[in-house]
């Protein structure tokens, strides 16, 4: 932890002393500076972009561009409004504190636009490869102190994340797509989604009135609405479910009046895996979510590259690494593991605005809100029917990407590899494969995993031996 630390404060303090986060003088974060820009006392890594209130057909906001403070605050507020409703559903879900989600979701943000030198425009929300694991561990028996049993898997997931981040920064990323090739990456996040199907109907069965008008009010709001709307159905399914559950005398408000409007959020040590073996025996259901924040981070960089500055592709590992040092922060105290939002990327493509001035707005929303205790107890009040109707949607979505995985990359399955890589990892997962070592078990998600990446490099070493691939 020290030398993260000192780490993030090297690079921070030494880009002040060079003045703009360590760029030329004529540059913004890499990006040079518009013509009608002046110089202030004062000097901030962005350039107004054009009269800082259009953003004329064909042209993008750039990372280091903005448009005008009142706007860019504007846009701050939407990324917070666009992450939130996946953000609190996973503290929601799992049983971990939402207001200590919140607060790191923002101190991760902010840290990951630090070590990227603001050249990255991303929100680090919660990951939802956390569920299946952190719902394992709560529940699991023989463990003293199941949300500190699960906090430790999220510090060694992060932990690994961000060395990962610092291997891609030395070496790139071509070993990323030979060990986990799209049939492989597609079946993992696919098996980690459907995985989660027990935990939903459980959920739905308890209020399935409430359940069912929420799950269709995410169903309507993906396609009744344009634009960022469309891309919040969950939140908006979400409060039309709760307003449902309210009227049915579902919501207990006991514990909100009694919540102070502002204070510190509530914090949670990780369980000493040396003072209780069993918290051993949980961290192979943890291990595979490293591989699916690599695809997720490595995909999100790719996606926001390709429609603002290929040269961002070049910030991959400090990318991996920031998400890294967030996720291994968020579960030294408390938090869940955290990840680059595909819901905040949506908000950019359909703003045109990558502007990393509005992620700075919006990681100190998002830490305001964590600092006001009386915001979790209401998150807190979400009754279970909501939470089943739209993880009914949330968690076959989840599935879903995967397959889109398969889809996007044209994942030939007439091969045999690829019909066995797939059909066994899902098959291991769905149906919750389990396998003990002693204090070490094994479950369905990490069995899965370790059967997409054994098969496939296990068929394929085969075929080209044989020469029949």
């Amino acid at each position: 932890m020290g030398f993260s630390f000192s780490w993030v404060w090297f690079h921070a303090t030494d880009a002040a002393a060079r003045g703009v986060w360590g760029y030329p003088p004529d540059t913004i974060a890499g990006i040079p500076r518009h013509p009608s820009s002046k110089r202030s006392s004062m000097t901030l890594p962005w350039t107004v972009h054009g009269d800082g209130k259009h953003v004329n057909p064909g042209e993008v906001v750039a990372p280091g561009e903005r448009l005008s403070w009142p706007r860019t605050i504007g846009l701050g507020a939407q990324h917070v409004v666009a992450m939130f409703g996946a953000t609190f559903l996973v503290p929601i879900l799992t049983g971990f504190p939402p207001a200590t989600t919140l607060f790191f979701s923002g101190v991760g943000t902010l840290l990951f636009l630090v070590i990227t030198r603001n050249r990255v425009p991303s929100y680090l929300g919660s990951s939802f490869a956390f569920i299946a694991p952190i719902t394992a561990a709560m529940t699991a028996d023989g463990v003293a102190d199941p949300m500190g049993a699960a906090l430790f898997g999220i510090v060694v997931v992060g932990v690994l994340l961000a060395l990962v981040g610092l291997l891609v920064q030395w070496v790139g990323t071509r070993w990323i797509d030979v060990l986990m090739p799209p049939v492989v990456a597609g079946a993992i996040v696919a098996l980690i989604g459907f995985n989660l199907a027990p935990v939903a109907k459980s959920n739905f069965t308890l209020a399935p009135v409430t359940a069912v008008i929420t799950l269709l009010a995410v169903i309507v709001a993906s396609v009744a609405f344009r634009g960022i709307l469309g891309r919040m159905s969950i939140l908006l399914g979400v409060v039309v479910g709760y307003v449902a559950a309210v009227i049915q005398g579902e919501v207990d408000f006991s514990l909100v009046a009694d919540a102070a409007w502002i204070g510190l959020p509530s914090f949670h040590l990780p369980a000493d895996p040396f003072a209780e073996a069993a918290v051993w025996g949980l961290l192979p259901a943890f291990l595979p979510v490293v591989l699916v924040l690599v695809a997720e981070n490595v995909g999100h960089i790719k996606g926001v590259a390709q429609m603002t500055d290929a040269s961002i592709n070049r910030s991959t590992g400090r990318a991996l690494f920031s998400d890294g040092l967030a996720t291994t922060l968020a579960g030294f105290f408390g938090g869940s593991g955290t990840t680059t939002y595909g819901e905040n990327i949506g908000v950019m493509a359909a703003t045109r605005v990558y502007s990393t001035a509005a992620y700075w707005i919006a990681g100190g929303f998002a830490v305001l809100l964590g600092l006001s205790p009386k915001v979790g107890a209401i998150i807190n009040t979400i009754p279970p029917g909501v939470l089943g109707g739209v993880t009914t949607a949330l968690y076959g979505l989840i599935g879903i990407i995967g397959v889109k995985i398969w889809i996007d990359n044209r994942v030939d399955f007439t091969r045999p590899v690829n019909q066995f890589t797939a059909a066994t990892a899902l098959v291991i997962g769905i149906a919750d494969f389990t396998f003990s070592f002693g204090e070490v078990a094994f479950n369905g998600i990490a069995l899965g995993t370790i059967a997409a990446i054994a098969i496939y490099h296990l068929m394929n070493g085969i075929a080209r031996a044989r020469g029949t691939s």
